[in-house]
């Protein structure tokens, strides 16, 4: 591993040194540099509980650094213009004076007085009143300054030896790298509409979902191919190369409530790559030409953040089947777009598999496709109704902080919920946790089940609970529903 723990600490300890001391301006380049190391650090960590807290401690990092940031910027406007010319023979700012050699104009010819100029003397000045200090010899060396003759050479309200250093230092804070903000890179946005690309950052998932492979019941075929898609082209790249490219579009198929987006979450927690989040309201606009300006720009982000995965949920209300009498001319547009983006070099950067841009797609629709699209989705996962093994792993996660009594037999509770989504689970084990407090509170008045005891209100949920809940939570899929997923994969999926 090339970062290292003791070059974090000590430049996180300096950082903060230098901030405490006022130095902001050293302190900044500290903590770039530590968030830089964590960054690193962070994509060479595979074990998934210590790279999260690695990345709590660069969110905290983050926050310091932007609060130093915030210091330095307030601390930078009540700065005096440093361009603003000097009035006469009278001192406007003393820190100044280092730079003056001697005044500009003739010294024995007085400008006439003006309030501005009486009100900021520093004590009378009578001509011959006072000895004329011996000029100072210049000093060429002091922060690399250029010296310049008092009668050449003048350019504008400087003049004498002019400190070119400092003014350099000054006009460089003014032009930012696109990775001197936060630490990493960011997206130039040169050359595009500003407002277009500020609406697209704001659909970057920064924030860790916390979603991992554990917390998704079964599923394995899935987890197994998003793994092989996304993950390993990171862990070993000179392998997935030529025709063992990494795919570059995922397909996500099943009913409502089986767990297409959970999976997508856990992609971005495990993968450690720059999620897009797209919904159908981040692509659409009601200028004309804008939505596609948006299609193109989301693509070119994306391979500028690369490796990144583009996760499109509900495709089917983007791309649905062109040609029909119904669709709108803009809608054509942007589904052209796309496909135009998704095909060819608007998928892949180059042969590079760490440079890859993989689109996850999902949608409860796959006969609602554009045929266009389901040849650039190479990989259609079906996501089924969950089994009996994976009903009775979905039990136990839901019921993780309800306390169950010793009657309760999940695997019973599970052959009675065949037929039920994710969701559906979930919401049995809700109104079953229910079932006790319900009971309790039974014909009571507010005022006095607020006298009820915490200890008195939680009860553990019984089997009879279960037998409730289940009567009262229907299932949310037909077998209709299940019999045209199972007839479209057999005739376009691609496990």
């Amino acid at each position: 591993m090339n970062v290292s723990f003791n070059e974090i600490h000590e430049n996180t300890k300096l950082g903060r040194e230098s901030a405490l001391l006022g130095n902001y301006e050293s302190s900044m380049v500290y903590y770039q540099c530590v968030i830089q190391q964590i960054q690193k650090l962070v994509m060479a960590i595979k074990e998934p509980s210590r790279r999260q807290k690695w990345q709590e401690v660069q969110q905290e990092i983050s926050q310091e650094y932007e609060h130093v940031k915030d210091i330095n910027s307030t601390l930078a406007s009540f700065k005096t213009d440093s361009s603003r010319p000097f009035i006469g023979n009278y001192a406007d700012n003393f820190g100044q004076n280092d730079y003056l050699e001697e005044p500009t104009r003739d010294r024995d010819v007085w400008p006439p007085p003006t309030p501005s100029n009486l009100d900021q003397r520093p004590s009378p000045n009578i001509r011959g009143g006072l000895a004329k200090p011996a000029p100072r010899k210049p000093e060429p060396a002091r922060r690399g300054a250029k010296v310049v003759g008092p009668d050449r050479g003048r350019k504008g309200p400087s003049y004498g030896a002019v400190d070119k250093g400092r003014d350099n230092k000054d006009k460089g804070r003014d032009k930012k790298k696109p990775h001197d903000e936060d630490g990493e890179k960011k997206f130039d946005a040169s050359g595009y509409d500003k407002d277009l690309v500020e609406h697209l950052e704001r659909d970057i998932l920064q924030k860790n979902p916390n979603v991992h492979w554990d917390d998704i019941a079964d599923l394995k075929d899935a987890k197994k191919l998003l793994e092989e898609a996304v993950v390993l082209p990171l862990i070993v790249p000179d392998f997935f190369k030529g025709i063992r490219r990494p795919w570059k579009g995922v397909l996500l198929v099943g009913p409502p409530g089986t767990g297409k987006t959970m999976l997508a979450k856990a992609v971005a927690t495990e993968c450690g790559t720059t999620f897009f989040n797209v919904s159908s309201s981040s692509l659409t606009s009601k200028y004309r030409g804008e939505s596609e300006k948006l299609v193109r720009l989301l693509f070119e982000m994306a391979r500028f953040y690369a490796p990144s995965t583009i996760f499109i949920d509900e495709i089917d209300s983007i791309c649905s089947k062109r040609g029909s009498d119904s669709e709108h001319e803009a809608s054509r547009r942007v589904k052209s777009e796309l496909l135009i983006q998704m095909d060819g070099v608007g998928g892949v950067c180059g042969e590079d598999p760490t440079k890859t841009v993989m689109v996850l797609a999902a949608t409860n629709f796959p006969w609602d496709l554009d045929e266009a699209l389901r040849r650039r989705l190479e990989k259609r996962i079906y996501i089924p109704l969950p089994t009996v093994d994976g009903r009775v792993e979905l039990l136990k996660i839901n019921l993780r902080e309800v306390e169950l009594d010793q009657t309760v037999d999940l695997e019973k509770v599970a052959l009675e919920l065949n037929g039920y989504s994710g969701s559906d689970i979930t919401n049995v084990c809700r109104d079953a946790a229910m079932m006790s407090f319900r009971r309790i509170i039974e014909g009571l008045r507010p005022e006095e089940i607020r006298n009820i005891p915490k200890e008195q209100l939680i009860q553990p949920t019984s089997m009879d609970d279960f037998k409730k809940a289940i009567l009262k939570v229907n299932k949310s899929v037909s077998k209709q529903d299940l019999e045209k997923y199972e007839k479209w994969m057999s005739e376009f999926g691609s496990v």
